[in-house]
């Protein structure tokens, strides 16, 4: 019998948290989890889900404009900010009562509060004393929040779902996805929308053509781009908030959204109490296996900051379970490789593979197929929004390298594109394979025409 009060005792009930307690508890394992805030961590609260849902109505305002075309008068639309975040609101503590059930009903011991490690067996929540035989930190990342006069008045993307009144007039600190997500978002809503970026074009380490693409779909639908500048300092006036820019320009706004990066999440967690190594950036540093420098703990998801996706979070707690509770199986090791993803801006971004840029930099030969459309759709509807399609091919294997897409429901075509890609797919493969007409994704089974190579 073990000496210990649980075999795995799991700091963070978000997406990794509870699925590595879940499965442990599911093989037999003693297994507890502490979590001093919300179930279901980042992506649930204060992430991809309630973002997801902003975005999804933030379309509704362009669905209406566009309607006339097909024959729809739609008069009288009025965006209430109230009913939309209330109703996320119900959703969020929805899904949070699921995630509660799910671990009670797989005998996971949830104990709520703050914990912190006093040791490479023992930690402590609340005063009170646990110990166990592995412990695993799956606490997340944070805000990072830029240091620059006024920055009080600023908010993090923490705070933007729980917005007491709508902002007319909002700004945008960033160039990562979410600041291009949240300046879309607005916009999309009825606000004015600047987006402001240090850099030269944001959604840096995207596809070069995509990124170029993406922004300019972005800017025609109404998001300011500021580009090559910063915040100098903000001032709160009577009329809202005075942002002077570091090129000397000034803008008023109703609200600022620093959406600047995200750091790991491990203010007081008893790091240095435990003797755990953390690298530069805060992330705490593990092995292939997600073991840190002290044998018995743990860490994987956003702390570790390999790759901020809810989904890598999940795969990487299925390795730490395999490895450590299923000896009779074979060791297994996370494959950051082909990992899919999308940027719900407006037009939507996926991705999946390598970047051009990347391509040229490993492969001696490489055929690049791109296109770009005007969707069936806004034949009619008036817009003149664009879709992009784009395969990298190794000129040699013909192997299909990367596939990206900027459009509408990108993220949805670009799953399965990622699973061929996963499995080796060449271009000829996606040449023969019969397209689904008339939609935009069966693009990427018809460009027969190399654009470049």
């Amino acid at each position: 019998m073990s000496s210990f009060d649980f075999d795995l005792f799991v700091i963070g009930a978000g997406s990794g948290g509870v699925r590595a307690a879940r499965t442990a508890a599911g093989l037999g394992k003693k297994v507890a989890v502490a979590e001093g805030r919300f179930l279901g961590g980042t992506c649930v609260n204060i992430g991809c889900v309630p973002k997801k849902l902003f975005s999804y109505g933030s379309h509704f305002h362009e669905e209406f404009e566009q309607a006339a075309g097909f024959g729809w008068s739609v008069k009288g639309s009025e965006f209430d900010w109230p009913t939309l975040r209330d109703n996320k609101t119900k959703e969020i503590e929805r899904l949070n009562g699921i995630y509660h059930n799910l671990l009670l009903n797989s005998g996971v011991e949830l104990i709520e509060g703050y914990a912190s490690l006093q040791g490479a067996h023992e930690v402590s929540v609340e005063g009170k004393t646990f110990s166990a035989e592995h412990i695993l930190i799956a606490t997340g990342a944070q805000p990072f929040m830029p240091d620059f006069a006024g920055n009080e008045y600023a908010v993090s993307s923490d705070d933007v779902f729980y917005l007491d009144q709508f902002p007319q007039r909002t700004l945008v600190l960033g160039g990562g996805y979410i600041a291009v997500e949240f300046a879309g978002i607005f916009q999309g809503l009825g606000a004015e929308s600047h987006l402001v970026y240090r850099g030269e074009l944001p959604l840096r380490g995207f596809d070069e053509e995509v990124r170029q693409f993406a922004c300019d779909e972005i800017r025609k639908k109404g998001v300011q781009f500021h580009l090559g500048v910063n915040i100098q300092q903000i001032v709160k006036t009577d009329s809202g908030l005075q942002v002077s820019l570091t090129d000397g320009s000034e803008l008023e706004v109703d609200l600022v959204l620093c959406a600047t990066g995200r750091v790991p999440n491990t203010e007081g967690l008893g790091l240095d109490v435990a003797g755990i190594t953390t690298g530069k950036g805060g992330e705490i540093l593990v092995d292939d296996g997600f073991k840190t420098n002290i044998p018995s703990i743990y860490a994987l998801g956003d702390v570790i900051n390999r790759m901020q996706l809810t989904p890598v979070a999940l795969a990487e707690a299925m390795v730490l379970v395999n490895n450590l509770f299923q000896p009779e199986l074979p060791p297994k090791t996370m494959d950051y490789s082909n990992i899919a993803t999308a940027v719900f801006c407006h037009p939507n971004i996926a991705t999946v593979g390598l970047t051009e840029e990347q391509a040229r930099q490993q492969y001696d030969d490489v055929a690049i197929f791109s296109s770009s459309f005007r969707p069936l759709k806004h034949t009619l509807s008036g817009s003149d929004e664009r879709h992009l399609m784009k395969l990298i091919v190794d000129g040699v294997t013909d192997k299909v390298l990367g596939a990206h897409m900027v459009g509408q429901d990108a993220g949805e075509v670009m799953q399965g594109i990622g699973i061929a890609i996963k499995a080796g797919a060449t271009k000829a493969m996606f040449d023969s394979t019969v397209g689904i007409h008339p939609t935009g994704a069966e693009e990427f089974v018809t460009m027969r025409t190399v654009t470049r190579n």
